[in-house]
């Protein structure tokens, strides 16, 4: 991990987990938050008349234009600034893991240049399909499975948030600063 700290706090999970209600609540408090990028860049496919299908059909390409989106993001965030995230780079390891791709020497460097100050895991809420998710229960308790793992393995630390009312996790993550 790269030594720049930060002051920036990670909300993930797998699919159907509760992260942009989390995440839009924060914002409403006035806090500092980012978007997630899979669902932006799907929405803005979509706009150009792609299908969901077609988006996801290359997993590789959908991959990478979700990571390079991340990347960004976080290049522009002050490292200072309180901040929560709606996903961050490591999650892309755990979708790669899922899809059985490679990691590409752009997921290695830009997971060895990140820094969070904790990573607030949301546990498994009722899946939900909508039109942006192409995984089903089975796929979330994987994806999730991945993603608790990604992070321990990178020696964040984690915290895991309990299935509450949204205010409520809300208020849990407050106060596990």
């Amino acid at each position: 991990m790269n030594s720049k700290k930060t002051n920036w706090y990670v909300i993930t999970g797998g699919p159907s987990t509760g992260k942009t209600t989390t995440i839009d609540l924060l914002q409403q408090l006035g806090y500092h938050t980012t978007i997630e990028y899979a669902r932006h860049y799907i929405d803005t496919m979509r706009n150009v008349g792609d299908s969901v299908e077609e988006i996801r059909s290359n997993k590789k390409k959908f991959q990478l234009a979700v990571l390079e989106m991340q990347i960004a993001q976080e290049a522009s965030l002050n490292k200072d600034d309180l901040v929560f995230l709606d996903r961050a780079i490591p999650d892309a390891m755990a979708y790669y893991q899922f899809l059985n791709l490679d990691y590409d020497e752009e997921l290695r460097k830009a997971v060895n240049e990140v820094s969070y100050k904790k990573i607030f895991i949301l546990e498994r809420l009722p899946f939900t399909k909508d039109y942006a998710r192409t995984e089903n229960e089975d796929d979330q308790k994987v994806i999730h499975q991945l993603i608790i793992e990604t992070y321990t393995n990178l020696g964040f630390p984690i915290v895991f948030v309990p299935v509450l009312p949204p205010e409520e996790r809300v208020q849990f993550i407050l106060n596990n600063l």
